[in-house]
């Protein structure tokens, strides 16, 4: 996985298909510059979380983009994803990678220097950080303060992101912490124009990291 994979990494969120598939939505996010996605679903049973992760792990080999899946190992594994991502609540990343394999990516959710570190010692390939602001996605979320995500991203060598609540407006604020990119829902899969918001996202975030 490369670096730069993670400047735009966007994860799907069904409340906004208004009678889309997901698969249109990611396809717009990924014309509009979306350099990384992640399926995200909490209330689809097994079968049809399956078949769209398969239908996305396709969609996203066609734009040569990591395609990953959240917090559910096992369907990551039958789809063949590129990886998954785990937060600190979720199967232990040492048995991620005993399911998944050393090929593939694991990124961890991390709040602190010292949750970062543990997940970096135990092989994570990147580091997603936050909230930033407060999240639509994730109300209850706690946020981070911005000096909270300059710590982590000195503390490590791997990768960072930040998630939580970023906008074209707010990421500015983002500048010079050392995040390798950003992670957003709401602010491409809400707007009614995906592709121009993951276009006009990825043009800023490309000017500040």
């Amino acid at each position: 996985m490369k670096r730069e994979s993670l400047k735009l990494y966007v994860v799907t969120d069904r409340s906004w298909l208004n009678g889309e598939s997901l698969r249109d939505q990611v396809e717009k996010a990924l014309r509009g510059g979306a350099s990384f996605v992640q399926l995200r679903e909490k209330n689809l049973d097994r079968e049809r979380f399956l078949a769209e992760a398969v239908e996305l792990r396709s969609l996203c080999r066609q734009y040569q983009v990591p395609f990953v899946v959240n917090d559910n190992v096992e369907i990551a594994r039958l789809c063949d994803a590129d990886g998954v991502h785990i937060g600190q609540e979720d199967m232990a990343l040492s048995e991620a990678r005993k399911m998944l394999g050393a090929g593939k990516i694991i990124g961890v959710t991390c709040k602190t220097v010292e949750e970062a570190l543990k997940a970096q010692a135990d092989g994570a390939d990147y580091i997603g950080s936050g909230a930033m602001f407060q999240s639509t996605a994730k109300p209850g979320a706690k946020p981070i303060t911005v000096e909270q995500l300059r710590e982590i991203c000195a503390a490590v060598s791997i990768p960072v992101v930040a998630i939580g609540g970023i906008t074209r407006e707010n990421v500015t604020r983002l500048r010079d912490t050392g995040i390798a990119g950003v992670a957003v829902v709401s602010a491409v899969f809400q707007q009614k124009d995906i592709e121009q918001a993951a276009r006009a996202l990825f043009e800023t975030v490309t000017q500040l990291f």
